[in-house]
This record gives structure tokens, C-alpha cells and sequence, in this order.
């Protein structure tokens, strides 16, 4: 096997917003295996961030970490200007970070809907924006026939609707079009923008809202595969995206769900 089948991601340079735990965190590992350096992005909880590097580190990948609020334009800028100076410039970026405020529409506050859009959706766009500037600025190198990939994480609800969840929902189908709008509007200049929608991933804020047998129980019943997701299934979908194994891929949502969009109600008939 050649060093691109090894470390197909050789020399990359990365960022991963919401990097600091579930996804986020297991993509950023995934990517340092593959070859890549990676900016670790986190709000909250630096101690989480400062683990995953160091495990990065440990395994002889090499990561750095950057507190920045991806809704926050300026905060957003100073992430790009850091990598671009530790690193001289960016070849991945993984829009990750998202978050949920659920309440039945009748109860949801203004606040709550402008906090998840604003992150979820916003977010998405104003680090896609950096990050096309970036690689604009840098131009071509020999390091991916690509110029430069986007990988928007999205969920099986930019397709399922989700009562309780109007914000959330309503920023996953937004991340369907703004991802599908920019590799039309890139593809000329070989910048590659996939979504990945997981499915119900074992990561902390799933495993809160389901822990008794019943509600596992309840869950499995949605997945035909009859699994709940790992961080890691979603990681490996990422690095397949941002490497050369998947070049004539873009405008694409990969659903990683155990084929939970596949509407298992109806397997007995409808």
C-alpha cells in the first residue's frame, strides 16, 4: 500500500468546529489518524478540547485548539487568521458545531430559535465563507486535487420532521441548501461541499435524553439496522469525504443512520 493509502490526508491542514466532545471530537481524531493537523474549535469546556488534542498528540498527530463562538463573525475570522499562521493555510473544514433548544412551538421563545439558527445555520455559512476565501487566496498545491473541501454535518432531520424541534429542524433543511447552493457555486473552482446527516449517534446529549431501556427500546424501533450510531461510523464518512477517495463527489448528503430515513414504519406495508 502507498502513503495515500495510509495516510490519505498526508500534510492537510483541518478545522473542526464543536470539536471538543461526540462527533465533532472523533471526526478530529479520525482526520489526525488519516494524516491531517487539526484545529480543534470549542466554546466551552477548553478542558475537553486540551483531551482531544492531547490524544491526537499522543498518537503522533499533531492538533492545536481554538476557543471561537462560530456565530460570531469576528470570532470566526480569528480562527482562520490563527491556523493560517500556525499552519499557512487550511484544506478542511468540518462544520460540526450545532446544538438543540427544543420546546413545542407554542412555547419557544425568540431567543431560543435565533440561538440554534444562529449557530446551526449561520455558523455553517460564515465559516464556509473563510474558509473559500482561504482557499482562494492559497490556490492550488499538491496536497488533494481538490482546492479545498467542505464537509457540513447536518442530521436525518434536514429530511424528517421533528415536532418539538422546530429551530433544529428547520436549520438541518438550511444546511441541505446552503450546502447544495455552494458546490454548485464552487465546483468550478475544485471546491468540493458534502453534508453528512448522522443518524441517532452515541454521543452525550442522546444518550441524556434516552436512558431507560424503554426509551432504547423506542429508539431501535426508528433504525432497521438495529444499532444505535458511534462517533467513529461518522468519522469515517468525514475522512472519506475530505480525502481524493471521493474527488467526483460533491453537492452530496451522506446519510450515516442505519437506515433511519428509509421510513421503517412501512416495512410492513403502508
Amino acid at each position: 500500500m502507498s502513503l495515500a493509502d495510509h495516510l490519505p490526508l498526508a500534510g492537510q491542514r483541518a478545522i473542526v468546529t464543536g470539536a471538543n466532545s461526540g462527533i465533532g471530537a472523533a471526526a478530529a481524531k479520525g482526520l489526525a489518524a488519516a494524516g491531517a493537523k487539526v484545529l480543534i474549535n470549542y466554546v466551552t469546556a477548553p478542558e475537553q478540547a486540551e483531551a482531544v488534542a492531547a490524544d491526537i498528540l499522543a498518537s503522533g498527530g499533531t492538533a492545536m485548539i481554538f476557543q471561537a463562538d462560530i456565530s460570531r463573525e469576528d470570532q470566526v475570522q480569528a480562527m482562520f487568521a490563527a491556523i493560517v499562521q500556525a499552519w499557512g493555510s487550511v484544506d478542511i473544514l468540518v462544520n460540526n458545531a450545532g446544538l438543540q433548544q427544543d420546546a413545542a412551538l407554542v412555547d419557544m421563545t425568540l431567543a431560543q430559535w435565533n440561538t440554534v439558527i444562529n449557530v446551526n445555520l449561520t455558523g455553517q455559512f460564515l465559516c464556509a465563507r473563510e474558509a473559500t476565501r482561504e482557499f482562494l487566496r492559497r490556490g492550488p498545491q499538491p496536497l488533494s486535487s481538490a482546492l479545498g473541501k467542505i464537509i457540513c454535518m447536518s442530521s436525518v432531520h434536514d429530511v424528517i420532521p421533528w415536532a418539538g424541534h422546530a429551530n433544529y429542524a428547520a436549520s438541518k433543511g438550511g444546511v441541505t441548501l446552503l450546502m447544495k447552493t455552494l458546490a454548485q457555486e464552487l465546483a468550478h473552482h475544485k471546491i468540493r461541499v458534502n453534508s453528512i446527516a448522522p443518524g441517532a449517534i452515541k454521543t452525550p446529549i442522546n444518550l441524556e435524553a434516552r436512558d431507560t431501556p424503554e426509551e432504547v427500546e423506542a429508539l431501535l424501533a426508528l433504525i432497521p439496522y438495529g444499532r444505535v450510531g458511534e462517533p467513529e461510523d461518522i468519522a469515517k464518512a468525514t475522512v472519506w469525504l475530505a480525502s481524493d477517495q471521493s474527488d467526483y463527489v460533491t453537492g452530496a448528503t451522506l446519510y450515516v443512520d442505519g437506515g433511519m430515513t428509509l421510513y421503517p414504519g412501512f416495512d410492513k406495508g403502508g
